[in-house]
């Protein structure tokens, strides 16, 4: 075999292993690409999965809420009424008087019974979120807070806040009374602030309290709240951030605009 034939050979050779390997690169090229473009789509797949989920889970919320408000209403209501008026019967009919104030004593805290149950069956048989803006609901979520004489809560907003679907509404209020009880409860603040910003991007929510702060790390290991905050806003597409010190916590949620959850 002559020196041309050798370094023909050779040439071949190497030209085919180069190929070999060029096709290796490019196969993994592209298993890396359909692995990607797959777990993309799974990403895809599950949050559409979420979003139906939240989305179910408010509707079943919302009608159980309606049931159990129609049930105060027609069932536990009409009876302790009737049992109201059985009671003003033996007022009016008794004529020992130690009897008679031990009754009305027990009529007064019927009526009183039925006042709260009257408030509780409106609270969770109206359509409160569906017909309020967002600005509206955190509004009243504030008058609540204002019997509490030793926390002050402040609602401001930059502009303005029209129909919102319900999904947005009922996670960004549900998130923010969380934060307050939580608030109230465990930080010992003095005041609380709830900042709404909307612009062309989405709706910012920006909650802080003065108090003593927890430890957001350990928190985020071992706090159911924090957690289900996080995937409620997750699933809405949106960001959700918490930091805290010992002048106060700050919670901070940004939710796009395009959000198609109803």
């Amino acid at each position: 075999m002559g020196e041309t034939e050798y370094l023909l050979i050779t040439i071949v050779f190497n030209l085919f292993f180069l190929l070999f390997i060029g096709g290796i690169f490019l196969y993994i090229a592209q298993y890396r690409r359909k692995k990607r473009a797959s777990e993309l789509k799974l990403k895809h797949e599950k949050d559409a999965h979420q979003k139906e989920l939240l989305a179910t889970q408010l509707e079943m919320q919302k009608k159980t809420m309606q049931e159990i408000g129609g049930e105060i209403h027609d069932n536990v209501g009409q009876k302790l009424t009737l049992a109201s008026l059985y009671l003003q019967q033996v007022i009016y009919e008794n004529k020992i008087e130690s009897a008679t104030v031990n009754v009305a004593s027990i009529n007064g805290i019927i009526n009183e019974a039925l006042t709260e149950l009257r408030q509780l069956s409106k609270s969770l048989c109206d359509d409160t979120i569906e017909n309020n803006e967002l600005p509206q609901l955190l509004e009243q979520e504030s008058e609540k807070i204002k019997t509490i004489k030793n926390c002050q809560l402040q609602v401001t907003q930059e502009h303005a806040f029209i129909q919102e679907s319900y999904a947005v509404k009922s996670v960004l209020l549900r998130l923010t009374q969380e934060f307050i009880q939580n608030a109230i409860k465990h930080a010992d603040c003095q005041s609380i602030t709830i900042a709404l910003d909307k612009t062309t991007v989405g709706i910012t929510l920006t909650l802080s309290d003065d108090g003593k702060g927890f430890d957001v790390k350990q928190s985020k290991s071992n706090g159911i709240g924090i957690q289900n905050m996080k995937k409620r806003v997750a699933v809405l597409g949106g960001q959700f951030t918490i930091s805290s010190s010992k002048q106060g916590t700050v919670v901070k949620v940004v939710v796009p605009n395009d959000v198609n959850i109803f």
